[in-house]
């Protein structure tokens, strides 16, 4: 491993603590930050019990070794623990902890917590000097001592389940949570449906809505209270009212989601007993209450829960091991998918600014300090949880949806999404069953608002998908169909042959005019291969599994010196290879996109045996379907086995198509939604302008683009189904920065935004 820092210099230390509640993913910061320090010739120490460590010292200050923080990712909590330290608050503790530092040689610190954590942190960096004096003139600290550590320079990364920060996107924790209620609000809808009864969840979220509002989107609620727009007066009648009009067009259960800071607009507190005493006396109906409390802080974390936080953990110790007296205290969040560099006191200081706006009345601003994301949300759940489907007109526009190439989890919640969005624009929706073959046969039935209730947290695709597309030989046909179908737009959720389809049916508008219509791409794949997207609904559900099955797979070795190759699927696309890879832990991935060579192979085994003969007991491989032609699971097994002799046995693992099933997670249900509302604008827009443009929507950078599907080309490898430039490559280095020890990388920091 190789670094720009003077090895001649005295090691750089970083201490790494937690503190505040703990969030699911702070272990893999902490291993990413012990990892990389390791790496880059610094040397890492972990604070144990929060702020307890510095300032009690003693067994609470360890340096920290490469094993250490083995087997930890996939543990929630926090493997070195937190506290609240009352001594801490005061300076007599603050002194102590400065002295604790210095006498270990640290002056560089990771903290992991929420915004009291940090202002703690920078309060002792901004006493540092002063402490560090008294220190001295007691004759506690040497003065070449002081000399050495003058300032302590800082960087933050912030774990709270709430996702409260203001200026980053998610805190490390969110999603686990979310996937914590998700699973409560899936088990209650059914109970909820079988007696028809109401459940009112109660949540976490003290001033911040977003588990509410994403839990209510996902699990496809009727009702939610969120802290930043609090009901209007006579809340009551209108929260009655809406159920029962929803009881009267056939639903049969009532859900709704409240945040534990849930407040009316006097600010008087919401609980959940209110709104049951509420609907007892408008409704005489006897709503059953589950407050799910800390269940949400516990668990395994979730994928995305792992990767984001190595990432953020190897970026705060990179930044760490080059920081200079000058480096001012920072947060490393995350702003539309990318890292984002938070000035430290400046992003709490906006975060903590929304409890003012709370008391204050400024709903606006308190919405805004959220992001438009968020605002956005808050408009579609108003939208997707009406009771009742809004009047059409005798002559409204037909607007067809069907599912083509592979099944994905999260078909059903977009096709919902796009019934309700566009009924309420007034269309009448077709539902196609069976893909573009379904098309041609006629299979095509209107679907009225509430055909699709149910539908939100259901995985499979109720209206059919075919991998099979019409050859040219049938685009006659196919157009009759069109024709005798009346449609005037159609929205297209599925992989890439349904955009291979449309990007031929656009080529073809001259010869064939009925093709002369407004046509949507919407990303459904768990390959996560479109063009135009960095994420497509699905592949973040079949990394979950993929995560969750592999870590049963480690488990399952704990008894013997075992090597594993690990199958997972995604064509030539090595996105689900790498990052189940980065979430398990994983020594080794094989990808499409770098190939696999005998050489390769060879020296990849000498390191296995090296690993085992230092009494490693697993070894994990984990490969894309299609790494290479030769080289199948199979048959590295047999490569590694043979070389290892009787040092270890190996199995190859094929996770095959139950990858493509089970429900949705919270990000593919929200994810569903957003994309399928920006394709219905995109439609109405190519409506209203008298257009007949061909367009696939996608996620780049947090933000929702539509793009020519004529373009397609531009974007993607049209053979190998592969997008140019996949953003997720480079994380390969980081995956083997925290898994390999005998890693030959030279480290460069991950591109990071800065705060305008």
């Amino acid at each position: 491993m190789t670094d720009s820092t003077d090895t001649a210099a005295p090691k750089v230390k970083i201490g790494v603590l937690t503190s505040g509640g703990d969030a699911q993913g702070m272990n893999a910061i902490v291993r990413a930050v012990v990892r990389t320090a390791l790496q880059l010739g610094a040397e890492p120490y972990a604070f144990f019990e929060g702020w307890r460590g510095p300032v009690e010292g003693g067994d609470l200050i360890k340096k920290m070794t490469w094993n250490d923080v083995s087997s930890t990712i996939n543990k929630g909590g926090t493997a070195i623990g937190t506290a609240r330290s009352d001594e801490f608050r005061e300076r007599s503790g603050m002194k102590k902890a400065v002295k604790n530092f210095v006498k270990h040689g640290i002056d560089r610190l990771v903290i992991i917590g929420g915004d009291g954590t940090l202002t703690g942190a920078d309060e002792l960096r901004q006493l540092w000097p002063d402490l560090l004096r008294e220190l001295v003139d007691e004759g506690d600290v040497t003065p070449e001592e002081a000399e050495t550590h003058e300032k302590l320079m800082v960087a933050g990364v912030v774990g709270s389940i709430d996702n409260d920060l203001v200026g980053t996107d998610m805190t490390v924790g969110a999603d686990s949570a979310l996937h914590r209620i998700i699973e409560a609000i899936d088990a209650i809808q059914a109970t909820a449906a079988s007696h028809q009864r109401t459940f009112i969840i109660e949540v976490m979220g003290r001033r911040c809505g977003y588990l509410a509002l994403m839990s209510a989107i996902a699990g496809g609620c009727d009702y939610v209270f969120i802290p930043e727009l609090p009901p209007a007066e006579g809340w009551e009648g209108e929260l009655a009212e809406k159920l029962r009009r929803g009881r009267a067009n056939g639903r049969r259960d009532s859900l709704i989601v409240i945040a534990e800071g849930a407040t009316d607009r006097a600010g008087n507190p919401i609980s959940a007993d209110d709104v049951r005493v509420a609907l007892k006396d408008r409704m005489g109906e006897d709503a059953r209450i589950t407050s799910l409390g800390h269940v949400q802080r516990g668990g395994t974390p979730s994928a995305y829960d792992r990767w984001m936080p190595t990432l953020l953990g190897y970026t705060a110790a990179y930044e760490m091991v080059h920081a200079t007296q000058d480096t001012e205290p920072m947060i490393i969040g995350t702003q539309r998918n990318q890292l984002k560099r938070l000035p430290m006191m400046e992003a709490i200081s906006k975060t903590r600014q929304v409890k003012k706006y709370l008391e204050e009345g400024d709903w606006d601003a308190a919405l805004a300090s959220r992001g438009g994301h968020y605002r956005e949300m808050v408009d579609l759940f108003a939208t997707l949880s009406s009771p009742e489907a809004r009047e059409r007109s005798d002559d409204a526009k037909r607007i067809g949806i069907l599912h083509a190439g592979g099944l994905a989890p999260g078909m059903n919640p977009a096709a919902r999404a796009a019934v309700k969005l566009g009924i309420d624009r007034g269309y009448r929706m077709l539902g196609i069953e069976g893909g573009f073959p379904g098309l041609i046969d006629g299979n095509i039935r209107e679907l009225k608002w509430h055909d699709v209730e149910g539908w939100a947290e259901e995985g499979g695709a109720y209206l059919g998908t075919r991998r099979t597309i019409p050859e040219i030989d049938r685009y006659y046909a196919l157009g009759r169909a069109i024709e005798e179908a009346k449609l005037d737009g159609l929205i297209v959720i599925g992989g890439f042959k349904g955009y291979k389809m449309v990007y031929e049916m656009q080529r073809e508008q001259e010869r064939y005019p009925a093709f002369k219509i407004p046509i949507v791409l919407v990303p459904a794949s768990i390959d996560n291969n479109l063009p135009g997207s960095q994420f497509s609904i699905g592949a973040d559900t079949t990394l979950n599994w993929d995560t969750e099955t592999i870590d049963r797979i480690r488990q399952s070795a704990s008894a013997s010196r075992r090597c594993f190759v690990v199958e997972t699927m995604g064509r030539k696309c090595g996105y689900l290879a790498l990052m189940s890879g980065l979430t398990t832990g994983a020594e080794q991935v094989y990808l499409y996109e770098d190939g696999v060579t005998l050489s390769q192979l060879a020296k990849d085994t000498r390191k296995m045996i090296r690993s085992f003969d230092s009494g490693r007991q697993l070894y994990l491989v984990v490969r894309n379907e299609d790494a290479s032609e030769y080289y199948s699971a199979d048959v590295m097994g047999n490569i590694f086995e043979e070389e290892g002799g009787h040092l270890f046995d190996v199995r190859s693992v094929i996770l095959g198509h139950a990858q493509q099933g089970g429900n949705p997670v919270p990000f593919d249900r929200t994810l569903a939604v957003r994309l399928v509302s920006a394709a219905m604008n995109k439609l109405q827009q190519q409506l209203d302008d008298g257009r007949h443009g061909s367009y696939h929507v996608g996620m780049i950078d947090g933000k929702i683009q539509s793009r020519p599907a004529a373009h397609m080309p531009e974007l993607i490898d049209m053979e190998d189904r592969l997008p140019y430039d996949p953003w997720y490559l480079p994380l390969k280095e980081v995956l083997y920065v925290v898994s390999d020890q005998e890693a030959d990388l030279t480290l460069d920091p991950l591109p990071i935004l800065d705060e305008e």
